[in-house]
């Protein structure tokens, strides 16, 4: 079973009332040294059960050494900018609150640092990181490639010691997966020491090839941890009355926003997929005339940074209907 430092234990105590199935296979499995694959339900604390037995051994390895080391020790893998932003975000609470535990119960203090490195990163943000690199970095599976080209960011990367790839369903199996997969064999050979991996997401099968994916070998001795329970769907498929044709025409355009209007104003969020960025854009035109300007927006990479981390703000919060 696992052991949590008393401030850390103490701070999830506060904040939850027991840990999850997921969370029990992943802290003893990680305390251990082992690899860990969880599958399990959104909602259920796959992010925590990957962060909470890091931030612990950080916080231990402090205490035993009068501090950190400017040292990159957690590496999380996001195959998606925006929730990259997302956990950097939802690790402050907590890294504040077990800070606070451990002036309560009498405890040296520990800083622990989470930095973001993405395609959004600036240049003056990635000097500062290499200069004093953060104790957690959030990244994506490119931006891992390029600190490995380079010889600072092989130096942030030789002291990692445990790397937690979240959605890996969405890189397993595809050519992003393979890069993501190169990159980990190089990072293997470059760190000062075996990391430990985990890997993250609620739709995955089959789990031996996915536990396969994450450790990089066929006959490995990853725990498999998986609490996930067959879900229903609510699938159609709806077409305009009009004929289909080649090109479709503005009075099928018209009838289907409709539909996608009336299915916007029966849910509390609504998801809108496109092919292209031009029909992103032309597609919330279409459909603000019908629910209102602020109850819509687009997301593509042709934005800018600000406006994109807005709209994902505003989804969260409630503020837009869909995106």
């Amino acid at each position: 079973m696992y052991s949590f430092h008393p401030a850390v234990e103490r701070w999830f105590n506060r904040t939850f009332d027991q840990p999850t199935p997921c969370q029990v296979d992943a802290w003893t499995a990680i305390q251990q040294r082992r690899d860990v694959l969880v599958s399990a339900p959104t909602g259920s604390g796959k992010t925590l059960a990957a962060f909470l037995a890091a931030i612990d051994e950080l916080v231990k390895i402090s205490l035993e050494n009068g501090g950190l080391s400017d040292e990159t020790q957690i590496l999380y893998v996001s195959p998606l900018k925006a929730l990259s932003y997302d956990i950097e975000r939802h690790l402050k609470s907590p890294l504040a609150d077990i800070q606070t535990d451990l002036e309560h119960l009498e405890y040296p203090s520990v800083d622990i640092r989470v930095g973001v490195r993405t395609g959004d990163t600036t240049q003056s943000e990635r000097r500062a990181m290499i200069r004093r690199p953060p104790h957690i970095l959030v990244t994506t599976p490119e931006s891992i490639y390029l600190l490995l080209t380079s010889e600072s960011g092989r130096r942030i990367l030789r002291t990692v010691r445990s790397v937690i790839v979240d959605e890996i369903h969405s890189l397993a199996g595809n050519k992003r997966g393979a890069h993501l997969a190169l990159s980990m064999a190089r990072l293997e050979m470059l760190t000062e020491q075996s990391f430990t991996r985990v890997g993250l997401s609620a739709t995955q099968r089959p789990l031996e090839r996915v536990a396969a994916y994450l450790t990089g070998r066929e006959n490995n001795d990853c725990v498999i941890s998986d609490s996930v329970k067959i879900r229903k769907w609510d699938l159609a498929i709806k077409l305009p009355p009009q004929p289909l044709e080649a090109v479709t025409s503005a009075e099928s355009y018209a009838h289907i926003y409709r539909d996608i209007a009336e299915l916007i104003e029966e849910h509390r969020t609504t998801l809108i997929f496109v092919n292209t960025r031009r029909h992103a854009e032309r597609a919330t035109r279409h459909l603000a005339e019908l629910i209102g300007e602020d109850n819509i927006t687009s997301h593509h990479g042709s934005l800018s940074k600000k406006h994109r981390h807005d709209a994902e703000k505003r989804l969260r919060s409630g503020a837009l209907k869909a995106l």
